[in-house]
């Protein structure tokens, strides 16, 4: 899941699940679409306990990520669905809907490239966006594009069986920013 005012927001996926959406410092700016999916921004950490990347990043790895996901804060309702892997590839749509009415979508993927998972994106009426893994575990995956604005990072950590947050991180105003998205798994038919 990504989005963000020039081009990306996270994942994801950003996707982030179970409780509302976590704040620490930072607010995000009103008009980038990451903060219209309701998560406040807070100050930018890493995920615990992430891995290095090994010198073959293989899809499979991220099965853990397929399935429905939602994250609902007020009248904002937020879906990422990402399909398992398969032929090498993950694919995703993520939208973001406000009092029945479709604010934002994107087609997302994550695809094997030089032995490295690489994450894109393609927002609504946006760029596409490309992510290169910079570390993946059993519990966790960290893309990043040091030449892109907002964000720079995309993180999506597992929380159990049935939740998982993504974040995005960046640069934003002079200071490195953070916004979760806390999402739990739900039926794909819903």
């Amino acid at each position: 899941m990504s989005r963000c005012r020039a081009g990306i927001a996270a994942p994801l996926v950003a996707l982030a699940l179970v409780a509302s959406p976590q704040t620490t410092n930072a607010q995000a700016s009103p008009t980038a679409p990451a903060a219209q999916a309701s998560p406040t921004a807070s100050a930018a950490q890493s995920p615990p306990s992430v891995a290095p990347m090994a010198s073959q990043a293989r899809i499979a790895s991220l099965g853990w990520i397929a399935g429905c996901w939602e994250l609902r804060a007020g009248a904002r309702v937020v879906h990422e669905h990402w399909m398992p892997p398969l032929g090498g590839a993950m694919l995703a749509v993520n939208r973001t809907v406000v009092r029945d009415t479709i604010r934002e979508w994107e087609f997302l993927s994550i695809t094997e490239r030089d032995g490295k998972l690489v994450y894109t994106a393609k927002p609504s009426r946006q760029a596409e966006t490309s992510f290169t893994s910079e570390s993946v575990s059993d519990t966790s995956v960290a893309f990043a594009n040091p030449a892109h604005d907002f964000p720079q990072r995309i993180i999506y950590r597992r929380v159990g069986s049935d939740s998982l947050v993504a974040r995005i991180e960046g640069p934003r105003g002079g200071q490195m920013r953070g916004i979760d998205f806390p999402m739990r798994r739900i039926n794909c038919q819903q």
